[in-house]
């Protein structure tokens, strides 16, 4: 059916992961022969894909009455504005997105896909459970844009330990936080340096906080292009799953394509993610939910696993997404979703 047209909204750009699934969708199905735009209420739209959650909710009620069939994906639900002080803003607009989300998926969705069973899970306990029809659908990655295949390797004279995140405010703080607290531990059971590499957007006076209080090889990049993003995971030795109780988290499967192996605590989805040798997930070992702090020992442990068996957790992390996150696969039960029968 590649003459269809599909209304994905919201339109979406950034490095955060609902914005790069939307470019990887988009693009999958126009090399398709899909038509997308972003108004669900045009005339000619066969199928509507909501991401989360959407302010234009009047030109969805104008598609469900037309007959058109609506698509949402679900992730997250907004929970750290409650455990944090993230400002009265942050705190609203987290509340009113949850309540937006909820409202298509009680009304006006036909089919959810959950980004993951724990995503599913989440979404039951707290808002209990619906008439639609649902799939689960773990988030893709182009396998030949991110994978091991390039000039880059990591460093022979220091290990480098990645973190990937669009933001790292709005109760993000926490995983920053995470992710120095390992890397003091972990550098004193090495022989050798260790860096820490952070991408995404950090504010200036966290930045400086962290440089003055640390005793650490500390250095944030800052938001860099997307297309940058696959030559620092082939650069470096292990990643650092910053997010706390993630749905599916975009730079986990991206780190796996690119033969990066993951190391992270068990919350959210990563269980269901990092398996068979693709890195280690160690319990969290305090309540996530309240944002306590987590026991790092096992982390520590973990990571010293994966370094000292690079090439078997290199392999390992490429095959997990070959097997398990290809986005042309994803797109083909995203359009079965949309385009049943």
């Amino acid at each position: 059916m590649t003459s269809a047209t599909i209304a994905v909204l919201p339109k979406l750009e950034g490095l955060a992961g609902p914005a790069s699934f939307y470019g990887r969708f988009t693009k999958t199905v126009r090399e398709r022969g899909f038509s997308v735009h972003n108004d669900p209420a045009a005339p000619g739209v066969d199928a509507v894909l909501v991401i989360a959650g959407t302010k234009h909710i009047p030109p969805l009620w104008r598609a469900k009455r037309r007959g058109i069939r609506i698509v949402q994906r679900l992730d997250n639900i907004n929970w750290q504005h409650k455990h944090m002080r993230t400002g009265i803003y942050h705190y609203v607009r987290s509340e009113i997105g949850n309540v937006i989300m909820q409202t298509i998926r009680g009304n006006l969705a036909d089919h959810i896909v959950y980004q993951s069973h724990f995503a599913r899970q989440w979404w039951l306990d707290v808002y209990g459970s619906t008439r639609k029809t649902f799939d689960i659908i773990y988030n893709g990655v182009d396998l030949q844009e991110y994978s091991p295949f390039g000039s880059e390797v990591p460093p022979t004279d220091h290990l480098r330990l990645l973190v990937v995140e669009g933001r790292m405010s709005g109760g993000q703080e926490k995983g920053l936080e995470n992710a120095i607290n390992l890397a003091q531990r972990l550098q004193k059971e090495l022989d050798q340096p260790l860096e820490l590499v952070v991408i995404g957007k950090v504010a200036s006076d966290i930045q400086a906080h962290w440089q003055s209080s640390t005793g650490i090889w500390l250095n944030f990049l800052g938001q860099v292009p997307r297309a940058d993003i696959p030559a620092h995971m082939r650069s470096a030795h292990l990643l650092f799953s910053a997010d706390l109780n993630g749905a599916c988290p975009n730079v986990v499967v991206e780190s796996l394509a690119c033969g990066l192996p993951v190391i992270s605590f068990d919350t959210g989805a990563l269980p269901e993610l990092v398996k068979d040798n693709s890195g280690i997930v160690v319990p969290y070992g305090s309540d996530v939910w309240k944002m306590e702090q987590p026991i790092f020992k096992p982390l520590v442990q973990a990571a010293l696993e994966v370094i000292n068996n690079q090439p078997q957790y290199r392999q390992s992390a490429r095959q997990q997404a070959e097997n398990c996150f290809d986005i042309h696969h994803v797109v083909d039960r995203y359009l079965a979703a949309l385009f049943p029968g």
